[in-house]
């Protein structure tokens, strides 16, 4: 479990073809000295994957086809960057909301302005996935938990603050860019237990 509050920015340093996946190598310094085991959860743009050759520079992971075929991950390059996030410990304080690390979907960039200090980000939503998201409700987009501003149709927008632009990777997108989306846990519950508004 997670919290969407990124830790740290790794670089992609490596993808090596195994067996019909691959193994993704990041270079980064969110370990420090005894703080990512081997098999610890660690969100990769909003992706939980399993830590393994944990060193303090980085580390490396396995990604499935599954996981290839429905996240951005098999889009990845070398020299990449990536939002990061060690998975929270029973004791930490929940600064973002509930994430998981199963992405939902991927949704695009479609607009992107200047709000004062901050910019505004609008997204299209994969069909399907726009009931989940709600106005002033949790979403998690490549393993950063916003608040949504706005809903319209298949678009919603999220207001990104200076230092969630400068702390993650999502300052660089630019319209058309694809993201990796994960809707409030609850929303998914709600509709499987048959709740309706």
């Amino acid at each position: 479990m997670f919290t969407g509050i990124v830790t740290a920015v790794g670089v992609v340093q490596e993808i090596r073809p195994v067996g019909g996946d691959f193994r993704i190598q990041i270079a980064s310094g969110i370990l420090q000295p005894g703080s990512g085991r081997e098999g610890d959860s660690v969100s990769v743009a909003g992706v939980c994957l399993t830590m393994l050759q944990p060193e303090d520079t980085g580390f490396a992971a396995d990604v499935s086809a599954e996981t290839l075929d429905v996240t951005t991950l098999g889009l990845v390059k070398a020299g990449n960057r990536l939002n990061l996030e060690l998975a929270m410990g029973l004791s930490d304080r929940l600064g973002g909301h509930l994430v998981t690390g199963h992405v939902d979907g991927v949704a695009r960039l479609v607009k992107r302005e200047p709000d004062g200090r901050a910019h505004r980000f609008d997204f299209e939503l994969p069909e399907g996935l726009c009931k989940y998201v709600a106005r002033k409700g949790s979403v998690c987009i490549d393993g950063v938990s916003l608040t949504v501003n706005s809903v319209a149709g298949k678009t919603f927008s999220v207001c990104l603050i200076p230092h969630t632009l400068d702390a993650t990777t999502l300052g660089s997108l630019e319209c058309g860019d694809p993201v990796n989306i994960e809707v409030d846990l609850i929303a998914r519950y709600l509709e499987q237990l048959g709740v309706h508004g």
